[in-house]
């Protein structure tokens, strides 16, 4: 069997959604991890505002002053917050934002920007939490164009801890 080559990977443009969730840090990791892995590839990290949120935030865009450039800045300082300090030095990073109902809205993005692989995080498999962010991941991986790697927090979190706090895993005894 031949090694498989990195330089030859389809994964160029990669999307990581998050809704700054503790499964979005979760599964940021794992971005980060496909992207290095693959030279030349860049990372795409794309917020929507929940369509919901947006309608609220219209409602009084005649008397709060630039609030769509508020609301912008407030993204980009979590952003920066959350998931910056953790990317590697020369790693191509860009940060997106749009307004929109969640699922179609990464949907468009990703057919629109021809991405290669979307990443993204998935709360417990309960059916409370399945009604609230799991019908975002579960849409996304039947319509999108491309691969989807769904991280579930609890798998994350699991790894977490059993790392020697370097990346590893402990030896086996």
């Amino acid at each position: 069997m031949s090694a498989i080559s990195h330089r030859e990977t389809r994964f160029k443009r990669i999307l990581f959604c998050t809704d700054f969730s503790e499964s979005a840090e979760a599964a940021f990791d794992f971005a980060i991890d496909a992207t290095i892995r693959r030279p030349g590839s860049t990372l795409c990290v794309l917020h929507v505002i929940h369509e919901v949120e947006a309608q609220f935030w219209q409602s009084y865009l005649a008397e709060v002053d630039d609030v769509e450039v508020q609301a912008k800045k407030a993204i980009e300082e979590k952003f920066a917050q959350a998931y910056l300090s953790r990317v590697p030095a020369g790693l191509e990073v860009k940060l997106e934002i749009r307004t929109g109902p969640d699922a179609s809205t990464i949907l468009d993005f990703a057919e629109a920007r021809n991405i290669d692989l979307i990443i993204i995080g998935r709360e417990g498999t309960s059916s409370l939490r399945k009604a609230f962010f799991g019908k975002v991941a579960e849409k996304i991986v039947r319509h999108a164009p491309c691969p989807v790697l769904v991280i579930p927090v609890g798998y994350a979190m699991k790894r977490e801890t059993l790392t020697n706090g370097n990346g590893t895993e402990p030896a086996a005894s």
